[in-house]
């Protein structure tokens, strides 16, 4: 009968998604500890936050995690420290990176070659210079290393399975010819409230200041606007898909923020200055209606052409990108073996619970992969 197994828990970020993980983690936890056959128990024994940080030198588990995090007056440990302290565990250890730090992900290699494996939604890892990319893969066990294990399931869609499926894709052999989406929630609701389906809509600067109020936009939404994050997604898409892409800035991403309104001091002052382009707008929407389209905020990658872009297009008011609805993503792939049909990866692209659904799900991966 196989002994029970105590895996520890490093966390770092306890915000949105942060919250919603430790939520499902701790229901995990019950039930692995329950299983008759194999029980594994697991111990968070680090929590930290940008401005503080709960662990104990003993590595006893964090029991009382809330009240523990309020009354600490304890800095976040230096990464240098963080990696040694989970360098130095009774066990194995697992990283669950719920922020968007690029320092952090610059560290992803060394926390790896220690054999500390890494959970995470942070972009920024697997879509900054090409050469963090393959470092982080050459130290990764999943990779071509020897090191811990690391899945980024929700660095694209959320909770939805697009990075699971693009790697079946190609690991079974088929051939991706194209992979086309909304892979924005910020710009997926932003343009099925501008130019609905069956028409109306009201001006752009009025959806990005609805957008916002509803919580769907960035604190600043500029940030939204000018299409990074979408490059970011599309960037590790086209990785996992073959093509040796340099940046996000490498390739033609269109930014919606007026040249005009580029020097705004402040997201308030971009929003109360927004109106005044709101013709530009409403031109792209009108043209699109006289050719029975919509306008959407789409990324692509060509695969043969070795081509990656970001930007407005058009489509017909029966095509799938065009008919979603809310915040939804959409994701096709086209391939070899799938034909001139197809498949669609389609849902809830943003919330923190199915963010945390795919960091948690990730988790149970490396779970089933620790011996």
């Amino acid at each position: 009968m196989p002994l029970p197994r105590q895996v520890f828990i490093a966390v770092i970020g306890a915000g949105g998604v942060g919250k919603c993980f430790l939520a499902q983690l701790q229901q995990l936890a019950k039930k692995l500890s329950q299983n008759p056959a194999a029980p594994t128990y697991l111990s968070l024994i680090l929590l930290s936050t940008s401005k503080k940080s709960i662990h104990h030198a003993d590595y006893r588990s964090l029991n009382n995690w809330q009240s523990e995090l309020e009354a600490s007056n304890t800095p976040p440990l230096p990464l240098p420290q963080l990696v040694e302290y989970l360098a130095h565990a009774p066990d194995k250890v697992v990283l669950v990176d719920n922020t968007s730090n690029q320092e952090i992900a610059d560290a992803y290699p060394t926390f790896l070659k220690k054999g500390i494996s890494i959970v995470t939604p942070n972009k920024k890892a697997f879509s900054s210079t090409y050469q963090l990319w393959h470092d982080i893969f050459s130290a990764a066990a999943n990779g071509t290393g020897s090191g811990g294990y690391i899945f980024h399931e929700s660095s694209v869609g959320a909770g939805l399975p697009v990075i699971s499926t693009l790697k079946d894709l190609v690991e079974t052999g088929d051939e991706v010819h194209k992979i086309e989406g909304v892979f924005s929630g910020t710009m997926s609701f932003l343009f099925n409230s501008f130019q609905p389906v069956n028409g109306g809509g009201g001006k752009f600067s009025a959806e990005v200041k609805t957008a916002k109020e509803k919580g769907f936009t960035e604190p600043d939404p500029r940030d939204d606007l000018n299409g990074l994050d979408v490059a970011r997604k599309l960037t590790i898409l086209a990785r996992l898909a073959g093509l040796k892409v340099e940046s996000p800035t490498s390739f033609p991403v269109q930014s919606l923020i007026p040249k005009e309104l580029e020097s705004c001091q402040s997201g308030d002052e971009f929003l109360s200055r927004l109106p005044e382009f709101d013709d530009q707008m409403d031109k792209l929407k009108q043209e699109a209606e006289k050719e029975g389209k919509v306008v959407r905020f789409v990324g692509s990658v060509d695969v043969p052409g070795n081509k990656v872009k970001v930007g407005l297009e058009k489509f017909d008011k029966s095509h799938p990108i065009a008919a979603l609805k809310g915040s939804d993503n959409i994701i096709a792939f086209y391939t070899k073996r799938y034909g001139d049909n197809p498949l669609i990866v389609q849902g809830a692209g943003a919330g923190g619970e199915v963010t945390a659904m795919g960091v948690t799900s990730d988790f149970v991966k490396v779970l089933r992969l620790l011996q």
